[in-house]
């Protein structure tokens, strides 16, 4: 499957979305992910990622969506050695 989008475009809309909801998702939802379809303002909350984006493609089979982790600055973060 090709998509044909400006991945720039939902990154942006993306973080200001996240933004919005966050503080109200954070009572309910900490660290669990979010999965949301930048051009509905619908969002999908799941204990992990395939849990989430599973829920965002029943819905929106053809979209790509803006990830993020409840209560974090990042969905993942990668450690290097020390």
């Amino acid at each position: 499957m090709e998509f044909d989008v400006d991945i720039r475009k939902i990154g942006e809309k993306g973080r200001v979305m996240f933004k919005k909801i966050s503080e109200e998702l954070e009572r309910d939802y900490r660290g669990k992910f979010v999965v949301i379809e930048v051009d509905s303002g619908n969002y999908f909350v799941g204990d992990t990622v395939i849990e989430a984006n599973e829920k965002a493609k029943e819905k929106y089979p053809d979209k790509v969506f803006y990830l993020g982790r409840i209560g974090y600055r990042t969905a993942f973060s990668f450690h290097g050695r020390r």
